[in-house]
């Protein structure tokens, strides 16, 4: 397979963008829906935050705040919820012809997300924020390191999310049907991942089982860096932590692909 150029992979990142803004009125649904389920996250935070005095595990209402909008903003980002489009191609056979073209599978699908990703920034991520800071307040980063990495984590959480849905979806290679799969996967990635609720609310022992895992690179820790949970050497260390699993996801994935392709079979004739 050959390595994915510049040139293409910014052509695919925009065919990616182009792909997604497309469906406008899906991206107003999701914000109303994405809102909604803000206020009422917010809503039990505030209370569970009441109940201990005005602060839990470091985060008061305005940092709750906050973590409830921009978790909510980066559903769509980050892409939290189910996504099989590769499988379904590994279903059908036409990821045959995904093989043949002279660009690298793996590369060529994450420069199409990054896109993705961008679309769903602006159309999904910015109204709720915006909602959350007029009407619940906000607290706003102050630490510069915090602010410079901000947009370098976020890209990150995509490039590492990504990395774990092209690995269950390679799956298919094996399973050829992996809805189940996927919907665990879902499950344990938003819960272990910060999007339901901050990884510092959990227990000690799940804390330290969700750190194990890419999963809280995905939301939490751009979250920390908003919510001012992570400043100085803590956010670089991060954010490092955030490369060192969007690679190895990355790498663990080309392997997996390797393995499919040498026992391919298209499926569907």
């Amino acid at each position: 397979m050959s390595v994915i150029a510049v040139g293409p992979a910014v052509a695919l990142a925009g065919a990616g963008y182009r792909r997604w803004a497309t469906y406008r009125q899906a991206a107003l649904a999701g914000v109303f829906v994405n809102t909604v389920f803000g206020v009422i996250k917010l809503s039990i935070l505030l209370g569970i935050a009441d109940s201990a005095g005005g602060t839990v595990a470091g985060y008061d209402a305005a940092s709750l705040s906050t973590y409830a909008w921009v978790s909510q903003g980066l559903i769509a980002v980050v892409m939290i919820f189910a996504w099989t489009e590769l499988a379904d191609r590994v279903r059908t056979g036409d990821i045959a012809v995904d093989l043949a073209r002279p660009v690298d599978l793996q590369l060529s699908w994450l420069a199409q997300d990054i896109g993705r990703a961008a679309w769903a920034l602006l159309s999904r991520a910015v109204v709720p924020i915006v909602f959350g800071a007029i009407f619940f307040g906000f607290y706003w980063p102050t630490d510069p390191t915090a602010i410079i990495l901000l947009p370098v984590s976020i890209l990150l959480a995509v490039c590492v999310s990504f990395a774990g849905r092209f690995m269950v979806n390679l799956t298919a290679f094996w399973l050829t049907e992996i809805r189940g799969l996927v919907l665990l996967y879902v499950l344990v990635a938003g819960l272990l991942g910060g999007h339901l609720v901050p990884v510092q609310l959990f227990p000690d022992w799940l804390q330290a089982a969700a750190y194990a895992t890419p999963f809280p690179a995905m939301v939490q820790f751009p979250i920390n860096l908003m919510t001012g949970q992570a400043t100085g050497l803590r956010a670089l260390g991060e954010v490092a932590v955030q490369v060192a699993w969007a690679v190895g996801l990355l790498l663990l994935g080309r392997l997996v692909l390797s393995r499919a392709t040498r026992k391919l079979v298209v499926q569907g004739g």
